[in-house]
């Protein structure tokens, strides 16, 4: 009579038991999943820089990277890694932008909903919201924070430093300011046909007024 298959510490072992479907364990299933989620975000190097540390037999050069990443859907992030070599401090800034992800709310899935400014030690930034069919109208690293973020129709101004990293933080700082009508109506126990009513008569008065 066969004996039933036994395990390390004596009790019975099915083939397949505590395992995936696949009798492989979930690991493939946490990759594919993990390979998923990273497939909806879009980054975009925004700056590389070589930079040297001098030890005892000369300098040891590695490479700083700034990674923008964002869904276009509305969320966006940077990061910031450094590494001996170029593609090791990009992947290392690309996890870094992945973890600290901010939602920003967009007014038709296309532009801000007002216009705000941003400010981060030396760099200082104006973004306004533009009408259908301005496009990006923006520097290099606020352009690329934009085009991750989702964002079609927007103006921007660098007014301070032109350091990419302090651009980049101006920027977020901007956009972490900026409010959507559900929140504001939400703070004051409004609704939003409400607020939205009460702009529409202020807008009236003021042409009047013009």
């Amino acid at each position: 009579m066969a004996q039933e298959p036994r395990g390390p510490r004596g009790d019975r072992q099915e083939r397949g038991e505590g395992r995936g479907r696949d009798g492989r364990g979930r690991g493939r299933d946490r990759a594919q999943e993990r390979d998923e989620r990273d497939n909806e975000f879009v980054d975009k190097l925004v700056h590389i820089n070589r930079v040297a540390k001098v030890v005892k037999g000369g300098r040891r050069f590695g490479f700083a990277a700034l990674v923008v990443v964002g869904d276009q859907k509305g969320r966006v992030g940077f990061g910031h890694g450094k590494a001996r070599e170029v593609p090791e401090a990009i992947r290392k800034a690309t996890e870094a932008a992945k973890r600290g992800l901010v939602r920003v709310a967009l007014r038709e899935g296309r532009t801000l909903h007002h216009d705000v400014a941003g400010r981060w030690g030396a760099g200082k930034v104006i973004v306004r919201a533009a009408p259908p069919g301005t496009g990006i109208i923006a520097g290099g690293p606020m352009r690329a924070v934009f085009e991750t973020l989702g964002v079609q129709d927007v103006v921007a101004k660098s007014l301070g430093s032109s350091n990419p990293y302090n651009m980049v933080r101006a920027t977020f700082a901007a956009l972490k300011a900026e409010d959507s009508p559900r929140s504001v109506a939400a703070r004051r126990n409004l609704k939003v046909s409400q607020l939205q009513s009460r702009r529409r008569d202020v807008d009236a008065s003021e042409t009047v007024d013009a």
